[in-house]
């Protein structure tokens, strides 16, 4: 998922889809713990997408604190 994406989103499907990326983290970190995952680096890329959606959703509170 790229930036873009993320910001023509709404808060609302930005937060239902932070929460399935975290989700999918734990589920990845408990893989990861039985020596069941192929690839470690999906770990890695689910975090960068927690924080770009964490930072979108911070962008457009910012904005409509100042619209207030």
């Amino acid at each position: 998922m790229n930036i873009k994406e993320i910001k023509e989103m709404s808060a609302a499907e930005l937060q239902k889809n932070l929460l399935e990326q975290k989700e999918e983290l734990f589920n990845l970190r408990f893989q990861h713990s039985i020596n069941q995952l192929d690839n470690p680096m999906k770990i890695v890329e689910t975090k960068k997408t927690i924080a770009r959606l964490l930072t979108v959703l911070r962008e457009k509170e910012i904005a409509d604190k100042a619209q207030a």
